[in-house]
């Protein structure tokens, strides 16, 4: 409501702090990108490679070639609708895995049966930092520090991924609120339900024979490259299962990495090339700009997913480390839409004070808690921690503290013209439309799908230009952000882990019920409830094809 115009949020940037924000808040969001990228590549690289034995880095440039060419063709429509198609998809083999595990497979087959094989493998490979060496407690430490981390780095990607901000922009903002809290509790099903069960499954299967490591277990550096999801298929469900996964991996890596290349193309083509380079450029030369861009960044995100595995950093390293890289920008880049009292001092130094804080503290905790500085030791959880907890609450602190020290007068008109169509009084005379053009006019807008195209039209510009009208949208957001934050990290979780409680058969097979219900209601959100709410153009369309027939007939 405060941008509506914009084609990204470092736009926002420029347009409030000027120049030398605008290039470092690029920097910030150009790493996230590349950070997001990489682990794109590294992880579905790793899990390609140890299911067909294809060279790893062939699959690194493999995976961004296909995904590039559809960009190319399709744009971000085409990105919406392979996402629908990749979901049903994922559901739908989501929900394979999970009956394969509890109801059908031989080797587990029912709750009680994975409690019973999780039971014999925390007494002969327990968990340090779990309850009793339990696998069935939420009372584990490096979990906790996990969740922490995963707070902070998740919280980068949302305020700093173009991708993010680039949906929301593409969205109605009639729907967009109602549409990204509904997405979030899909989402959930991933981790929830998904990764979970496979989870669970490769330590229940570790000692069968068809595990793809027997007789040993999964070393630490094959569960932090992400294998363990491809071990726990294969072990469940052989062939059949190692294909499954192959499916999941291929479209959740090519939708992720399509709305990656879009994010980056539009930030190089907007606040880059229309920016800096040619401020004139036409529409024509702007598309033509942004798909060379997704191209570039296509083999960027390949060379550095290859130099990532050369030099022995993987999926876990990345992600662990993300945050503290990008966490001092955070609260900065969130103030820019939603706080005029930010200044561009308290922007710029928030973002590069957090970076250089987040970056001592990692150090620092690395080299004080084991005595030297390498991958292994700055991939530990400990230093990661304490470098994305300093970067995040530095970037938070200094930027509101420099900004009210020294306020300055901010007013939101300045971004919601960003991009603004001039308003011009338009005139038309019956000698400059032709015959032909008003018969084709009206003959357009009296098809029902366009009158319904132009009715949201409508509704959407209304609400654009009255930015009060959006402030219910607004409380919406904040309430279900807050309360769906508080409820899933803190009501829930910290009660489990302060009792020490190890799950009991009952609860464990409680937990394994409800984990179904919530992919079922996520499949419902995100596969039937879109042709629920498209299905009057659906009907709309399908008359006006009949109809096209029999008149042509």
């Amino acid at each position: 409501m405060n941008a509506p115009n914009c084609h990204t949020y470092l736009e926002i940037i420029y347009t409030r702090y000027g120049v030398t924000t605008h290039w470092v808040f690029i920097f910030f969001a150009l790493l996230t990108n590349v950070l997001v990228g990489s682990q794109l590549l590294l992880g579905g690289s790793a899990v390609v490679t140890s299911l067909t034995g294809m060279n790893v880095y062939a699959a690194i440039f493999l995976i961004p070639l296909g995904v590039c060419v559809y960009v190319v063709l399709g744009g971000l429509r085409a990105t919406f609708l392979c996402d629908y198609s990749h979901t049903l998809i994922l559901m739908v083999i989501i929900l394979y895995f999970m009956f394969a595990a509890y109801a059908t497979n031989e080797q587990i087959g029912s709750p009680s049966e994975m409690y019973s094989l999780l039971k014999a493998a925390a007494f002969k490979r327990p968990v340090d930092g779990n309850q009793d060496g339990s696998y069935m407690t939420l009372k584990s430490n490096y979990a906790l520090v996990f969740g922490v981390i995963q707070l902070c780095s998740g919280s980068g990607t949302v305020f700093l991924d173009q991708a993010y901000w680039q949906r929301a922009i593409a969205s109605r903002p009639s729907s967009a609120v109602r549409a990204y809290i509904l997405g979030g509790l899909a989402w959930f099903a991933i981790p929830f339900g998904f990764a979970t069960t496979l989870g669970l499954a490769a330590v229940a299967l570790t000692e069968s024979p068809s595990f793809p490591t027997y007789p040993n277990p999964m070393t630490q550096a094959e569960a932090t490259a992400g294998l363990s999801a491809p071990f726990a298929a294969t072990a469940l469900l052989g062939t059949g299962g190692a294909v499954a996964l192959l499916i999941v991996l291929f479209m959740a890596v090519t939708s992720c990495a399509s709305a990656e290349l879009i994010a980056v193309s539009s930030i190089l083509t907007f606040d880059i090339y229309k920016t800096y380079i040619k401020p004139s450029a036409t529409p024509d030369r702007l598309i033509f700009i942004a798909h060379v861009m997704i191209c570039v960044f296509g083999f960027t995100m390949a060379i550095f997913a290859c130099i990532w595995n050369a030099i022995g950093i993987d999926l876990g390293w990345l992600f662990l480390v993300m945050g503290l890289l990008i966490g001092g920008a955070v609260f900065p880049a969130a103030f820019a839409i939603t706080w005029k009292g930010q200044t561009k001092a308290g922007a710029l130094a928030g973002a590069i004070t957090g970076l250089c804080a987040g970056l001592l503290a990692w150090l620092v905790t690395a080299h004080q808690y084991y005595g030297s500085l390498s991958v292994t030791t700055t991939g530990m959880e400990y230093p990661t921690l304490a470098g994305n907890l300093a970067a995040i609450m530095t970037g938070l602190i200094v930027s509101i503290c420099i900004s009210l020290a020294k306020p300055e007068a901010f007013d939101w008109e300045t971004t919601r013209s960003i991009n603004a169509a001039p308003t011009t009084l338009a005139s038309s005379t019956p000698s400059s439309t032709s015959f032909e053009d008003k018969k084709t006019q009206f003959t357009n807008s009296d098809l029902p799908t366009i009158r319904d195209e132009e009715k949201e039209a409508a509704e959407d510009a209304a609400v654009v230009e009255t930015p009060a009208k959006l402030g219910r949208a607004f409380k919406t957001a904040c309430i279900a952000s807050f309360l769906l934050t508080f409820i899933m990290d803190f009501l829930i979780p910290i009660p489990l882990f302060l009792s020490h409680y190890i799950f009991s058969q009952g609860f464990f097979t409680t937990w394994v019920v409800i984990t179904f219900i919530w992919v079922f209601c996520s499949t419902a959100i995100s596969v039937v409830l879109p042709i629920w709410e498209t299905a009057s153009f659906f009907k709309e369309l399908y008359k006006e094809l009949v109809g096209g027939k029999k008149a042509v007939g």
